[in-house]
């Protein structure tokens, strides 16, 4: 094994390196690639015949560019939940994305319909909600809302509006950048016409923070996740990801929150944490999460690496949002020249005051080519709220353009996993009702047979099932049958008393339908099991699934004693081999249906 940190620890560029975003995007990787080649030639008495390169979503922004730039090195890739700028072949540009802009439309519809009115909207798309998420909004808010679905938001997965995560932590990372490079962005927002900041300041007045506040005390990532004063739900969000940076060794004692004093009303996600007396005078962070009075930070560079080391109790802070506020509708004035900004243009033009759009991190690595050898199988997911759907578009389009659409039906292949988020379900908060895992799958099963499939196409030129699809309005659509789908994901349906909502009174039972189907080539049925009150533990298995099948439809009943709002769910795995104890490439899908008991 020999691993490599790519050239960068944390948000810091090496110093030799610098800006260069050839080195963190491929060099790197495909370096330790082809010294891992020359290490297994002397161990094994020759090299391998064949290398793969793939990743999810910071690994998925790396492997085309492995594959682009290596072809020496590498035969296959297969990136998942990832997306960028594809320019000229053989370019070294630091790329332009508009995954980071759309997530200011995100956080500002947080921040416009509030906690409640989201609870609301996440129930309304939900299976067996009424399918009109703009119920009860005013005008502003619908305009929010439909805008960040035009830029591409997953229907379907509106509960993650309310918890932000890679998304604010990719605000935290770029912040100081964006306020950089683009000053004048930040100061015509609330100063010139064309800007919400200035022609509608009602909308973002009341929510205006600039105070200086004081440190009471200071947490740890240990501390969040042990101590019973912050098991709460209010903290679990942050709980996840401070067990993220690592639950073991010293960066999970190193300071990561602070609670304040004094910091009074205003809108808080991605407000500024300037620390303005002690040791760390001058660090620059922005807030990732909060409770109460307790901030979790985040910061480019050493602020990355530091957070709250050296902060002591009595220091200083000073808790400015003036910058996020106007990120929040950043997308309206950064439009790009992709499918994702089409409802920012009319007739080619942008609608408001345009600004330079701006570029990521070099750690982000260079522009796409599209230009390449070998093969790719491109994965992407339908609810990812972190790389929207729309961005699993942009590659396969340049394929077609660069290397024309015969070259791409041979060389590249796409598929969809629906009911995925950017990572798997255990690191997603649930909502009131429902655990994660009974709406979203793990994805593990279907990567794992998809790196089979891409090894079978590279070295037997087996060519792999694609996934057929549309797109509008933001949206990727699928088609609602697995022989007009395609891929290798089970499709399935689930029904109470034949419909999507069944209505019945406590003590009474309700039956309960599930119809899934895999397309021709891709296996059969292995495993259904349902999960009746949300709290995703799948107690029923239905015994009678053989791994003979192809298609089923199995059908139990259950009893409800008490009232409330319940989501049963059936989640189906398929094999490629039907083989029934399989621990591997079990391609997962789930599907729901809502009781409503009196």
């Amino acid at each position: 094994m020999v691993e490599s940190n790519q050239g960068h620890i944390g948000d810091d560029v090496d110093p030799r390196a610098g800006e260069d975003p050839g080195l963190y995007g491929w060099r790197a990787s495909a370096e330790s690639a082809r010294f891992s080649r020359y290490i297994a030639a002397q161990i094994y008495g020759q090299a391998p015949h064949h290398a793969y390169v793939y990743g999810g979503s910071g690994g998925g922004r790396r492997s085309p560019m492995c594959l682009e730039n290596a072809p020496d090195v590498y035969d296959g890739c297969m990136p998942s939940t990832s997306g960028g700028e594809v320019a000229e072949p053989g370019n070294n540009r630091r790329v332009c994305s508009g995954g980071p802009i759309g997530f200011g439309q995100m956080f500002n519809v947080q921040r416009v319909l509030g906690r409640e009115k989201l609870i609301r909207v996440a129930d309304a798309m939900a299976p067996g909600g009424s399918g009109n998420p703009f119920a009860g909004l005013d005008t502003h808010e619908r305009e929010e809302l439909a805008r960040l679905y035009r830029l591409g938001f997953p229907r379907g997965n509106e509960s993650m509006i309310l918890e932000p995560m890679g998304q604010i932590w990719l605000w935290t990372s770029i912040a100081d950048s964006l306020q950089e490079e683009d000053p004048d962005y930040f100061t015509d927002f609330w100063t010139q016409p064309g800007y919400v900041g200035h022609d509608m300041p009602k909308v973002v007045e009341a929510d205006l923070l600039d105070t200086t506040a004081t440190v009471k005390r200071i947490l740890t990532a240990r501390d969040l996740n042990e101590s019973p004063e912050f098991a709460g739900p209010e903290y679990q969000t942050m709980r996840i990801f401070a067990a993220m940076i690592g639950s073991a060794g010293p960066v999970y004692d190193m300071p990561y929150a602070v609670e304040l004093e004094g910091v009074g009303a205003g809108y808080r996600l991605g407000a500024g944490l300037r620390i303005l007396t002690g040791k760390a005078a001058g660090r620059q962070l922005y807030t990732t999460g909060l409770a109460g009075d307790v901030f979790a930070g985040d910061g480019h560079g050493d602020a990355n690496l530091l957070r709250f080391t050296d902060v002591e109790p009595g220091d200083e802070v000073r808790v400015d949002n003036r910058a996020f506020l106007a990120f929040c509708y950043y997308a309206r004035h950064h439009v790009i020249d992709e499918l994702q900004f089409e409802s920012l243009r009319l007739d080619g033009q942008p609608l408001y005051p345009q600004h330079p759009v701006p570029a990521m991190s070099p750690l982000m690595g260079n522009c796409y080519s599209a230009q390449y050898d070998g093969k790719l199988l491109w994965i992407h997911h339908t609810h990812d709220s972190s790389v929207w759907p729309v961005n699993g578009l942009l590659y396969a389009g340049a394929v077609e353009r660069v290397q024309g659409e015969a070259a791409a039906a041979k060389k590249f292949c796409i598929r969809w996993t629906e009911n995925a988020e950017h990572g798997p379900p255990s690191i997603v908060p649930p909502e009131p009702n429902r655990a994660s895992n009974t709406r979203l799958v793990d994805f593990t099963g279907i990567y794992e047979q998809s790196l089979a499939d891409l090894v079978d196409w590279v070295e037997n030129d087996v060519a792999p099932l694609g996934t057929r699809y549309s797109y509008a309005d933001g949206r990727i659509i699928l088609p609602d049958t697995a022989e007009e789908r395609g891929g290798i994901q089970p499709v399935v349906k689930v029904t109470a008393n034949g419909e999507k909502r069944a209505d019945i009174r406590a003590g009474e039972s309700v039956s309960l339908q599930v119809e899934a189907a895999v397309p021709a080539g891709s296996g059969s049925i292995v495993g259904v099991q349902w999960d009746f009150d949300g709290r995703g533990e799948f107690p029923f298995t239905h015994e009678e699934v053989d791994g003979s099948k192809r298609s089923l439809t199995l059908g139990t009943r259950h009893r409800f004693d008490k009232p409330g709002t319940y989501f049963v769910s059936a989640l189906v795995h398929a094999h490629g081999d039907g083989d029934l104890s399989a621990s591997r490439q079990r391609v997962a899908n789930v599907a729901q249906a809502r009781v409503v008991v009196s």
